[in-house]
């Protein structure tokens, strides 16, 4: 018995020890962030919209009469001059309908001159009292219904004439062709868009404008031009058409913005930026990288920098500029908010400024 109970002592000591010893637990891992303290942005903003080079009036083609495309003389990118022909319908129906009208008006006029003689005629035996008035009169009618029978038909082969040449399509204006949409043989109906034209002169550049970004487009104090293929050279820009109503699928505004001093080596189709230079009154803004959203609405993560914990905040944006964001209402300069990690962080928690991702 008094072996047994030392034992038991020493085994009593033995585990106190090892308790004493034990590493105390891991802490928590707090999930490292990049984070941002919220200031006042100078008031010059400057945007950029990419754009293609077009030109001033486009011009959709069509016959204006139907038929089967008989030539095709041009082809996209030919230089063509105000009248050239660019295609022809095969005229033989438009022909045959000429030629029997025009028998029908040889008809008529002589049908009119018989009439015209036979009044004549009348008219003498009237003066003698051989026939009657009214047998006059009658001769009358007839005689001036034949002379309106040739009228209509010198207006109906005039009609035909005019339908005949327009188995021709040609140039209104000169420019340059940009889209050719038929072949030789294919039947084409009476107004069907089957070429497009780019008129010489007036060169522009149509851009997409989002919504929130359309009054500074308005207001803008300057818009400059570079061509993607000379980035070295700038070109002044004036606004001139806005579109008011949005793209179904883009929801964006078409914008054209057109050269203020005309260069021959601007060609149509080259792709260009144009830069929107504003000045407004110093705003606040945070990196895009900052921006989520719930149920659709932009939210930030705001940073307490006392207890290291985030909370979920929306904002109302403004413009976009760049790689930063202008933030109307929402937040206050001073605070700060998580700009990277933003998807790997929840409401309350606590998150750290790691050395690497500190601002």
């Amino acid at each position: 018995m008094k072996t047994i109970l030392p034992l038991s002592l020493l085994l009593l000591a033995s585990l106190s020890a090892c308790g004493r010893d034990a590493p105390p637990p891991p802490p928590a891992d707090i999930r490292p962030v990049r984070a941002e303290q919220v200031g006042m942005q100078s008031g010059r903003s400057n945007t950029q919209y990419s754009g293609e080079v077009r030109a001033r009036y486009e011009t959709d083609l069509a016959f204006r009469v139907a038929g089967r495309v008989q030539t095709r003389l041009v082809e996209v990118g030919s230089q063509v001059k105000a009248g050239q022909v660019i295609a022809t319908l095969d005229p033989q129906d438009y022909q045959l309908a000429v030629d029997a009208a025009q028998a029908q008006l040889a008809a008529a006029e002589s049908e009119a001159r018989l009439a015209q003689q036979d009044l004549q005629r009348y008219t003498e035996l009237r003066a003698q009292n051989f026939i009657s008035q009214a047998e006059l009169d009658r001769r009358r009618n007839t005689s001036e219904a034949a002379l309106a029978r040739v009228r209509q038909l010198r207006a109906e082969v005039s009609r035909l004439r005019n339908q005949q040449t327009y188995t021709q399509l040609t140039a209104p204006q000169a420019g340059v062709m940009t889209a050719i949409d038929f072949e030789a043989g294919q039947v084409v109906a009476a107004g069907q868009p089957v070429a497009q034209m780019a008129r010489s002169g007036e060169r522009e550049v149509r851009i997409d404008v989002p919504e929130n970004a359309l009054d500074a487009l308005r207001k803008a104090q300057a818009l400059t031009i570079r061509l993607w293929s000379a980035p070295e050279v700038s070109y002044p820009g004036r606004l001139r058409e806005l579109s008011p109503v949005a793209d179904a699928g883009s929801r964006t505004y078409s914008a054209r913005v057109s050269f203020l001093q005309p260069d021959p080596d601007v060609k149509l189709g080259m792709t260009a930026t144009v830069d929107v230079d504003n000045q407004a009154a110093p705003s606040l803004s945070v990196p895009q990288t900052a921006l989520f959203r719930i149920n659709g609405q932009p939210q930030v993560w705001v940073l307490d920098r006392a207890t290291r914990k985030v909370a979920a905040r929306g904002v109302q944006l403004g413009e976009m500029s760049g790689e930063r964001a202008t933030v109307r209402s929402g937040l206050q300069a001073g605070e700060w908010v998580v700009t990277a990690g933003v998807h790997k962080i929840a409401p309350g928690q606590e998150v750290r400024l790691a050395p690497s991702l500190l601002p």
